[in-house]
């Protein structure tokens, strides 16, 4: 008996599939899944490859209750520029949750994880951020860097935007394409003490190794949410700050015990333990507290979770259909 499967390209993705409230409260529900404890997601699979200045991560999680769960796999090369190839691509396999048969194939070159992950960037700041936030500040020009404050605006509208790149120059385009997308005023910043000063969400979006975030730079009523660091030698925070921070919020507290910024606060000492740490799924539930005053400091570590990826993938399935995109083979 055959069986149709949905192949789909990244094109055909971007036409159906946007960084809308839709996605980002989807994410918020896989989060809140995964506070429950029913959901199976095994440690991130992650390959080196030295010889080729490569990394290979595969993620992966069963949600139940959904029709199909994803295995993504993402590889990173990163001499690809130099051959005029990007150095990020992939693909998301979406099977039943049934009977492990393929539904879809995504070949998104990364796509639906950009989505993802700059949804996640959302729901930390619709539950961690103070209500009235009037400057979103970004660290980072890349394509998190844009997405992070598009999906945060979603969230908490904000009056202006500040944006910090080593690069000036692509400080200033970035600030200039997002005044026009947002309809809000945003500039470059020229020093990011400046802009964590004027901010009351922040948004680090760099792969740093040595930190871009002082814990000098402090003050009360700060949100920040770090997603930049999710290998073991990123680290995108002075790790004081999760000394000092209220509250610290985890995607998955052993995958950031691992490899974000909660992997340095630890490995330094500055951090005894994980006993305050708490994870997103739970303060999306209320099972555990985030921000309990409009003073507080709160730090949300995000590493990019397997239940994000099924999240993502069986939406996509959804708009895809609805849409008659992709191509039906049958195998």
């Amino acid at each position: 008996m055959a069986h149709e499967i949905k192949l789909v390209t990244e094109a055909e993705l971007r036409r159906t599939v946007h960084l809308d409230l839709e996605v980002i409260d989807c994410v918020e529900e896989a989060f809140a899944k995964l506070a429950t404890g029913k959901v199976v997601m095994p440690p991130v699979l992650s390959m080196a490859l030295p010889e080729a200045n490569a990394e290979v991560d595969v993620k992966t999680a069963y949600v139940p209750g959904l029709e199909g769960f994803a295995l993504k796999v993402s590889p990173g090369f990163f001499n690809n520029p130099s051959l005029g190839l990007p150095s990020l691509n992939g693909l998301m396999v979406l099977l039943s949750s049934t009977t492990g048969l393929v539904d879809a194939v995504f070949l998104d070159n990364g796509y639906l994880t950009d989505v993802r992950t700059a949804a996640a960037g959302a729901v930390s700041a619709r539950h961690l951020a103070r209500q009235d936030v009037d400057t979103i500040g970004i660290l980072g020009t890349g394509v998190q860097a844009k997405l992070q404050l598009i999906a945060a605006a979603k969230v908490r509208p904000a009056a202006r935007a500040l944006i910090w790149g080593r690069d000036g120059d692509k400080a200033g385009l970035l600030a200039a394409e997002m005044k026009t997308t947002l309809g809000i005023d945003v500039a470059a910043c020229p020093e990011p003490a400046d802009l964590v000063a004027q901010s009351q969400l922040v948004i680090t979006t760099t792969p740093a190794r040595d930190p871009v975030l002082s814990a000098d730079w402090l003050h009360p009523g700060l949100h920040i949410t770090a997603m930049g660091s999710d290998q073991e030698d990123k680290n995108e925070l002075d790790p004081k700050i999760l000394a000092v921070a209220d509250a610290i919020i985890c995607d998955r507290i052993s995958q950031c015990e691992k490899m974000g910024e909660l992997r340095s606060a630890l490995e330094t000492g500055l951090l005894a333990g994980t006993g305050n740490v708490r994870e997103l799924g739970d303060v999306i539930s209320g099972a555990s507290a985030g921000r309990q005053s409009d003073d507080d400091i709160t730090v949300c570590d995000l590493t990019g979770t397997g239940v994000q990826d099924t999240a993502i993938a069986t939406l996509a399935l959804g708009k895809v259909r609805r849409a008659n995109a992709g191509t039906t083979v049958l195998a």
